[in-house]
């Protein structure tokens, strides 16, 4: 009995050490703008900013930010939030800028579009149709002592050609993707792939590669964020087949941590006759995911869930609760209502060159299978050949779905993937071979140069952030 006494007592001791550093840790001013713009009205709606911006918000909040958060905001709020953003940025040590949607270049300065911006030409781009990238950081972030950017707005931009064929600008220079940027001082800008290039937004109702990476790395406990946005590149790299890699420019000159609380040791976390809780810094995260949609009745909430943890610890509560719903599925997003996703051999039996065989699967059918894997997000052209890229593709649709990865279909694995219903229409099996495959939506990004903000105070701040964002 005294030993457990003293057992218990350890163990609180440890737990206060551990809250007190945590506390210590977030003691900092931390403020942090996150926005996500997809409900476009002028071009067609993008499905996963809001997903990201909610995801990240809820995250930085975790770490100790005071979070502006946004979703599908008009030129009008998003300039309010911008004003709260940057009067709450005065003097803050760590001033974060988050922003998922479109984003555009113009003459090689990038503004970011809200989602009633209708562009036609480089006049409206800026007469204050769009938000100034550069502008906008000076102004609100500028007195920060650190200042951390993630801009995932590396779409493909709907706008681009309307501005270019407009009579008055036809030699204007609008980018696909978004321009270089320079980082000041203290800085650290972040974009979903490099400068001029373009992202993939990832399958609907989910995050984004890149944001899912900044997800499950920059909050990790006791990790540096430089070292953690390496880890961010190599995850998206991976994941995307090597065809996204996000880019940056740093000049930070100290050390930075969101979350600086060293990980707790395995052996303290396990207890007696009970499982060990699962291994890694991401499992706070997973935890708060599922905490925020365990009792959702919109299966494409659940079906996040499983794609951002395929092998998570709930995912048999989410596959159970995805069960449950079937009788009322969401029409919004991708939905399973065969069942087949469902049956639990799907997760364990492996598929493999004899098994996709049985398919019997003609040119047609490969076309439609490449299709429909596409129209989720994961690209690949449609040339009723399964070569070394699908294969690589089908590898990554079964990992995001916690199949065994082999690259081939068995019967379960393609009835599995016909019954998943998509936001957007898939293509008969029957149609042209000519016809090009329709891309994931993509999101348009790039890079920056700002200076530390001088003084002048309140009234300053505000009559230069007004004049700043509707004039250039």
């Amino acid at each position: 009995m005294r030993f457990l006494i003293a057992a218990l007592s350890l163990a609180a001791l440890s737990l206060a050490g551990l809250l007190a550093s945590a506390d210590a840790a977030f003691a900092d001013k931390r403020v942090a703008f996150v926005v996500g713009n997809g409900a476009y009205k002028n071009v067609p709606a993008l499905p996963n900013p809001s997903v990201d911006a909610k995801s990240m918000a809820k995250l930085l909040r975790n770490v100790g930010f005071d979070v502006v958060e946004g979703s599908n905001l008009t030129r009008d709020k998003m300039t309010e939030k911008l004003l709260d953003f940057g009067k709450k940025a005065e003097g803050a040590d760590v001033a974060l800028f988050f922003y998922a949607g479109h984003g555009i270049a113009v003459n090689g300065t990038n503004y970011l579009l809200p989602v009633d911006a209708d562009l036609k030409s480089e006049m409206d781009v800026k007469l204050g149709a769009a938000i100034n990238v550069d502008l906008t950081l000076e102004q609100t972030m500028g007195d920060a002592k650190v200042k951390l950017v993630f801009l995932d707005a590396c779409r493909d931009n709907p706008f681009a050609a309307k501005i270019r064929s407009a009579r008055a600008t036809r030699s204007v220079n609008v980018q696909t993707g978004l321009a270089e940027m320079k980082s000041g001082e203290g800085t650290l800008i972040a974009f979903a792939t490099g400068p001029g290039q373009t992202a993939l937004d990832g399958e609907a109702g989910t995050n984004s590669p890149f944001t899912r990476a900044l997800l499950a790395n920059i909050a990790q406990p006791g990790v540096e964020i430089q070292q953690a946005m390496t880890k961010v590149r190599a995850q998206v790299n991976e994941e995307t087949t090597r065809n996204q890699l996000p880019w940056g420019h740093t000049n930070l000159i100290g050390s930075v941590y969101l979350n600086s609380v060293p990980a707790p040791a395995a052996a303290a976390a396990e207890a007696q006759n009970a499982p060990a809780p699962t291994a890694g810094p991401s499992s706070e995260v997973e935890l708060e995911f599922w905490r925020s949609i365990k009792d959702s009745n919109k299966v494409e909430e659940l079906n996040a869930y499983l794609t951002n943890y395929p092998n998570g610890q709930f995912k048999s509560l989410a596959l159970a609760r995805i069960a449950a719903l079937q009788d009322g599925p969401s029409t919004t997003t991708r939905n399973l209502t065969t069942g087949a996703d469902l049956d639990p051999a799907t997760f364990t039996e492996e598929a493999s060159e004899m098994t996709e065989d049985q398919l019997g699967l003609n040119k047609n059918q490969r076309r439609d299978v490449q299709r429909r894997l596409t129209a989720l997000g994961f690209d690949i052209k449609p040339t009723g050949k399964f070569d070394d890229a699908t294969r690589a593709v089908v590898m990554r649709w079964q990992a995001a779905r916690g199949y065994p990865k082999s690259g081939y279909l068995n019967a379960l694995q393609h009835k599995a993937l016909q019954s998943e219903i998509l936001a957007t229409r898939v293509a008969s099996s029957d149609d042209s071979a000519d016809e090009p495959a329709r891309p994931a939506r993509r999101r348009s990004g790039g890079g920056h140069h700002y200076h530390r903000g001088g003084g002048g105070g309140p009234g300053a701040f505000f009559g230069g952030m007004m004049h700043g964002l509707f004039r250039r």
